[in-house]
């Protein structure tokens, strides 16, 4: 057997048996009707590739521009729909005094309590 032929073979065989890697949880939001100064309802937002086993979605929000103001988050029930409503959960909401940048965080969490995946996404807020 020629060198090429056997390389051939040794490079089939390891794309067969390398592991595949898996595809990252991913969230987007949009402000929607989120009003200005303290609206509790959360944005409309969307997670993507959600592993499974997962029963829980916990939010956090953090003003990147004033990282020490409490927003807090919401959890919700994980029913296998990717889509969030605006108002899905219950936070303090954006009130800069000039716009500023928000990030969300998503933990993807099992019957147990255990952390299966995050994801996360930021956008600027300037109503």
């Amino acid at each position: 057997m020629s060198k090429s032929i056997i390389s051939a073979i040794i490079l089939g065989t390891s794309l067969i048996f390398s592991p595949v890697a898996s595809s990252a949880m991913g969230l987007s939001f949009s402000w929607g009707p989120t009003k200005k100064c303290f609206d509790g309802k959360s944005p409309p937002m969307r997670v993507s590739k959600v592993p499974k086993g997962t029963t829980k979605l916990k939010f956090k929000m953090v003003d990147l521009n004033a990282p020490g103001y409490y927003h807090g988050g919401g959890t919700v029930k994980y029913t296998g729909s990717g889509k969030l409503k605006y108002g899905a959960f219950r936070y303090k909401g954006p009130c800069p005094p000039s716009p500023h940048i928000y990030k969300f965080t998503v933990k993807a969490v099992d019957a147990k309590g255990k952390t299966l995946a995050k994801a996360s996404a930021k956008k600027r807020f300037s109503k």
